[in-house]
């Protein structure tokens, strides 16, 4: 098969999986709706196995589609990483990547993502340093580093950004603590429970919510801590102090192993929100020792991020 006819079809696929939607996973692609229908229809029928169940409101995946979505991403990972390695390398590569990262993602997603980066090639070398601090984050040390680590929205337009991966933020809160206060069945009942959130540098989406097509800032009116690290603000939740709004890179284990309950999400996964996670870098062009690892990243983290995966399929067992 073409492989770049088979990097499309798969490409298409998880896009509608993250989606939900044969028309919104066509904006991202030059076809119209009933292509991309009729694309996984041909897809569904060369695997013999139904991917999706369609719904006038909404395009679900089956079992076998979630089951199909993990090796596709493996797939189309093989595929980027071959492709980077022919077009950007003559011969092995060899030298030093310099990045920094925010410490939460960096211990639980980066750290294990470039260990396997380094075993696939021995030739390089990381040095990799984790911070908690926003500032940094900016891109200010960039020129030091090679590349930085951005989780939110972007504000130096002078900076080259390449999107790694959506960003899906959920509210939760321990099995206890709903046994003890009660489930809020609307975010506006929110109000009246006990809360967990920022104590400065508040995340621009957080306690944000769709209603009557607007977003609306709903959230507890008690704090029982505030706290300028989404880890503490994880632990408290863990321990039954209150609800929180989180991202899923941090909290998805801990709901797919029952630890948090999911609010809001009888429809599914909330969508992701415009801004995402990033890796930032100060030239468009950028040397091939980067420019590999980028492409790892995009294909380790996206389209549909490995614990936004994980979760969805949780979900929907649920």
């Amino acid at each position: 098969m073409n492989p770049d006819y088979l990097t499309d079809q798969l490409s298409l696929f998880l896009d509608v999986l993250e989606t939900g939607s044969f028309s919104a996973a066509a904006r991202r692609h030059p076809l119209t709706p009933s292509a991309v229908a009729r694309r996984i229809d041909t897809l569904e029928r060369s695997l013999g196995s139904q991917l999706f169940s369609r719904s006038t409101h909404a395009v679900r995946a089956t079992s076998a589609g979630l089951a199909f979505a993990e090796r596709a991403k493996r797939i189309l990972a093989e595929l980027h990483l071959a492709r980077a390695e022919a077009v950007s390398l003559s011969s092995a590569p060899e030298g030093l990547i310099r990045i920094d990262a925010p410490a939460p993602f960096g211990r639980r997603h980066l750290a294990p993502a470039i260990a396997e980066f380094l075993i696939a090639y021995p030739g390089l070398d990381v040095q990799l340093r984790l911070i908690d601090s926003f500032v940094d984050l900016h891109g200010t040390h960039l020129g030091e580093v090679d590349l930085v680590l951005r989780i939110g929205p972007l504000a130096d337009t002078r900076l080259v950004a390449t999107a790694l991966s959506p960003m899906v933020r959920i509210v939760c809160a321990s099995p206890a603590y709903l046994a003890q206060r009660g489930v809020p069945r609307t975010p506006a009942e929110l109000l009246e429970h006990d809360g967990l959130d920022w104590d400065s540098l508040a995340p621009p989406y957080a306690w944000r919510f769709e209603q009557n097509g607007k977003l609306q800032l709903c959230r507890p009116k008690r704090l029982r801590m505030t706290a300028n690290n989404a880890e503490a603000l994880l632990f408290s939740a863990l321990a039954g102090l209150g609800i929180a709004h989180l991202p899923t890179w941090l909290i998805s284990d801990y709901l797919v192993r029952g630890e948090l309950l999911p609010l809001f999400c009888e429809n599914g996964l909330p969508a992701p929100e415009p801004s995402g996670i990033y890796a930032l870098r100060l030239e468009r062009e950028t040397d091939s020792r980067s420019r590999l690892l980028l492409e790892f990243l995009k294909a380790r983290f996206g389209p549909i991020a490995p614990w936004d995966l994980a979760l969805q399929s949780g979900l929907q067992r649920s």
